[in-house]
């Protein structure tokens, strides 16, 4: 029993341990330590085009694995992180980064989601707010015909 929970225990551990299990090649990896590391932190804020949700340096998407190689192509050309960056956001768009920037026309997709709360929250607080100053509806007094009809229904 003891050790069927250490096994259990160790597999629980297991599935919930954040593990790099990246798709990166044996024949992408750099010379250089110093350029691979680089080009790894780069690759991890870059979005696999194919995948959605998923940085090129966790697919294995065809092209995936050309953003991993352009990346390292620029970084060995002497590149800084920025001009790398840069190079394949020219390229391919902002759409590319998996953490877009909060400038330009990106602004207002980014601001628009606070807007409508405001917006809705307001209209929300106009509505109650006419609804509670309402003048109440004046209540009708029945006729001696009403009346006479209520009581037989109700006798009934």
């Amino acid at each position: 029993m003891i050790r069927f929970l250490t096994l259990c225990a160790v597999l629980l551990a297991c599935a919930l341990s954040p593990l790099s299990v990246g798709a990166v090649e044996p024949d992408e990896v750099l010379d250089d330590p110093v350029l691979e590391q680089r080009a790894r932190d780069l690759s991890q804020g870059l979005r696999c085009l194919v995948c959605r949700n998923e940085s090129i340096d966790e697919s294995n998407a065809d092209l995936a694995r050309d953003l991993r190689l352009l990346v390292r192509e620029r970084l060995v050309a002497g590149d800084s992180n920025e001009e790398a960056i840069d190079f394949i956001v020219d390229r391919y768009g902002e759409y590319v980064l998996l953490k877009p920037t909060v400038t330009g026309a990106n602004w207002l997709l980014w601001a628009a989601g606070p807007i409508m709360l405001l917006i809705a929250a307001g209209v929300g607080f106009l509505y109650l707010r006419g609804r509670s100053t309402a003048a109440p509806v004046p209540e009708e007094e029945l006729s001696d015909d009403e009346a006479a009809r209520l009581k037989e229904i109700l006798k009934d």
